[in-house]
Parts: C-alpha cells; structure tokens; sequence
C-alpha cells in the first residue's frame, strides 16, 4: 500500500503521505468548551497522520450541536487549542481545525441563555440530543433572518482566524453530516423562498459565501471543504444530489481553496464530483457493510484508481493511534469500539450514535 506514503501538497503545505486523519466528534472539552490536556494527548499521538483534521469546533456559543464540544471562539479556547497544535508540530505533524455550526442539529440545554438552535427553516431534525439528564428531542429551530445569516458568516470568519492564533495550519468548513451548511443545501431541511432557498443555486448560497469569506480572511490556500452527498445523518433528504454537488463544486472551485473532502456514500457521484473539482480531493471512503469506516485497503484502492488524490480514515485511527506503522506491517488492527466515537471511552456514555463528525 505504498501509494499511501507518498507525500502531496495540499494548499501550501508539503505533506509526508495521503493517509489523513478523518474529524470525529470527541465530547472531551471541559468547561467552557475548552479542549483539555486528553486532546493534546490524543492528537499528538497521531501525528503521522498526513494531515489530521480535528473535530468539528462550534465557531460560536449557538453553533454549538453536542455536550462537551470545543469552540473556537473565545481566548481560553484559543489557549487550549495552542496546547494541542504545539504537540502536534512537535512531532512533525499537521493540522486543521474543522469549523461546525451545528444548526438545528442543537439544542437549548446546550445555550447559556436557553435560546433555539439556528436553521434555515423551523423544521425540526427528528433526532435528538444526549445529555447526562437523559435524551432530548431537538426543538424546531429559529428560521435564521438575513441578518443572523451574516453574523453567522462573521462567526465563521472569526473562528477561522482564531485557529490560525491557536496555531492550525488551516479549516476544514463543515458542510456535511446535517449540519447548517448542509441544511442549506438540503430541500427537507431548507423551505425558504428567498436568495437562500429553492433552487440549486440559492440554496448553495451559504456554502459559497461562507467559503470566500474565511479564504479572503486568512487565504483560501488554508481552507478546506468538506460535504457528504446523499448522507441522510441528522434528519437529511437529498433529492437532487446530482445535480446538487457538481454544482457546488463548480462554484467552490472559483476560489482557490485548498481541497474539497468528501464523505462517501456513493462511488457514482464521487466520480463526477472528481471530474467537476480542479483542486486537491481528499476521500473518505465508504465503508463496507457491517463497518463504522472506510478500511486501508480501500483508501489505497482509492489513490491507485485516481479517485482522489488523498484519503482519510476514521474509526482506524481512533483505535491505532499508530497507523501507519501498523499499515507497512501488514497489521494486526486494534478494532474500535463505537460506544467510544463520542466520548464514551472515559466518561461513560453509551447512547450516543457511532457517527464520524
């Protein structure tokens, strides 16, 4: 599988190998959304990853989709994170933050003042959120006024340079998984009638802006995309995803940016988002039946058929932290325990869903 050691750039960054490291969802932060000393362990470890990506990170107090995540919108988050990039550089690795606002996909037991979480539209996700008290139904949202549109293109924006001061080497704008950008792309989830709702083309609106905005602040060659056609997580109906995502790519595909990452979830539509996107495209592959990841093997089968141009993997690098060396080995795999994706491994919870953020 030597193709997955052969070095690629990515933006301007010259990285040692195409195996990434996939955002997952760790609910470690302690007060104040802050990450602690676990996540300079548990990032470091893994810094022979080519580029690890971090779980996704609320760009403000209302982003905010799950208890104990962390932010990046405050100075003692900034400090945290200082304390996780600074191990990561220390053994040679890279990495970028994830920006996720969560939208409807949230909760007011999460807000300080108890407030709705934020959506395009006042249609509730049908899921619903884990807390220490027990499972809470997501309420339906606050339709998002244009004003809160652009406050939350300023959140992002904002956060974007907060990761930069906190030391990442770049973002990762999160516009999968039904979160709020994908809650925008999507007709289930987004019912507006203005320049932000119904067609292809306004409902990609959000994504677009959100993109040149953080790439105009901090340089679009440290931006990142990631999306998850036809993934249906957190209450999604695609109905046009192919026409959706070629679209999206094309308009993305003005700005410069980094990469596009696209979550799989059919091998179809990966191969025409390929031949939409001029850029570097990261992969992360569908898994097999009866899996919660995308395996080695498949990431290498993806880089020797051109698919992509590097690969991330989730639930193999939560379990080895090691991987590489363990991939030149021919293995043996430690095999991860979903219960663990969100936390679970040392605070105890055992409800949550094993999604990869």
């Amino acid at each position: 599988m030597n193709e997955l050691f052969e070095p690629v750039t990515v933006g301007r960054l010259e990285l040692p190998n195409r195996l990434f490291m996939s955002p997952m969802t760790r609910s470690r932060a302690a007060e104040g959304a802050v990450p602690t000393e676990l996540a300079v362990d548990y990032y470091a470890q893994r810094a022979a990853a080519g580029l690890i990506i971090s779980e996704g990170t609320q760009p403000s107090v209302i982003g905010q989709g799950y208890i104990d995540t962390p932010g990046l919108h405050s100075e003692e988050q900034i400090a945290g994170w200082r304390k996780v990039t600074d191990a990561v550089h220390a053994r040679g690795g890279r990495m970028f933050a994830q920006l996720m606002h969560s939208g409807r996909v949230g909760h007011p037991w999460l807000y300080p003042d108890g407030a709705l979480p934020h959506g395009p539209s006042a249609i509730p996700s049908g899921e619903r959120l884990y807390t220490p008290e027990g499972m809470l139904e997501h309420p339906a949202p606050k339709e998002m006024t244009l004003a809160d549109i652009a406050a939350t293109v300023d959140d992002f924006v904002a956060a974007a340079g907060n990761a930069l001061a906190a030391g990442f080497d770049g973002v990762e704008l999160h516009g999968a998984n039904g979160y709020l950008i994908h809650q925008f792309l999507c007709g289930s989830a987004n019912a507006r009638t203005d320049a932000y709702g119904g067609s292809v083309d306004n409902r990609i609106r959000l994504a677009v802006e959100v993109a040149q905005a953080v790439g105009d602040a901090i340089g679009p060659e440290r931006v990142g995309f990631r999306i998850s056609p036809r993934n249906p997580s957190n209450g999604i109906r695609e109905r046009d995803s192919d026409e959706l995502y070629p679209a999206l790519a094309r308009a993305l595909s003005r700005y410069g940016l980094a990469y596009l990452h696209i979550m799989e979830w059919d091998r179809e539509l990966t191969k025409a988002i390929r031949a939409t996107w001029p850029g570097t495209l990261i992969l992360n592959p569908k898994a097999e039946p009866g899996t919660p990841s995308g395996t080695p093997e498949q990431a290498a089968a993806v880089l020797r058929e051109g698919l992509a141009d590097a690969v991330t993997l989730g639930a193999y690098w939560l379990a080895n932290p090691d991987l590489p060396a363990r991939i030149k080995s021919g293995g043996p795999y430690n095999v991860a325990d979903p219960a663990t994706f969100y936390g679970g491994d040392h605070r105890g919870y055992t409800d949550y869903p094993a999604l990869i953020g």
